[in-house]
């Protein structure tokens, strides 16, 4: 009999309280609070990044479509002009992208303008979070005259 009051007391002793569950989940609710808001603010800053990083790449992939045809896709041929060859191009090497044309970060296409507005080379625009023109914090626009 002895060794059944002894095992019940210690299936007793050994559970948790509920003071010691809300303390934890105290505890945890305020550790979110205070590192979440931090995290989402890196996890806008990383598309930014991200945008920038892609611009970046799209902008050498039509130096080397410039070096094998001696210009740049127009804005009517557009990026379509890396992976697929325009009609009246002859010295066209590619594909130039072994993939898809790349979607900005929020999922919206990057706008090509050539000539551009802003020097010899084209226009890469990504509008940000918002998809429009213009545009402050997560909604500013990513352009590549800004973007090296």
């Amino acid at each position: 009999m002895r060794l059944q009051r002894s095992g019940y007391r210690r299936s007793l002793q050994a559970g948790v309280t509920l003071i010691e569950m809300l303390v934890v989940v105290t505890i945890i609710a305020l550790f979110a609070a205070v590192v979440g808001p931090k995290l989402l603010g890196k996890a806008d800053e990383a598309k930014k990044v991200a945008a920038r990083q892609q611009i970046n790449q799209i902008s050498q992939t039509l130096a080397m479509y410039k070096l094998d045809t001696g210009l740049f896709p127009t804005t009517e041929q557009g990026l379509h002009a890396l992976r697929e060859k325009p009609g009246n191009i002859n010295q066209w090497n590619g594909p130039y992208l072994t993939m898809e044309l790349p979607m900005d970060p929020w999922g919206n296409p990057y706008v090509y303008k050539f000539p551009g507005d802003h020097g010899d080379e084209p226009d890469i625009v990504s509008y940000g979070g918002d998809g429009q023109p213009g545009g402050t914090g997560l909604n500013e626009d990513i352009v590549s005259w800004k973007a090296k």
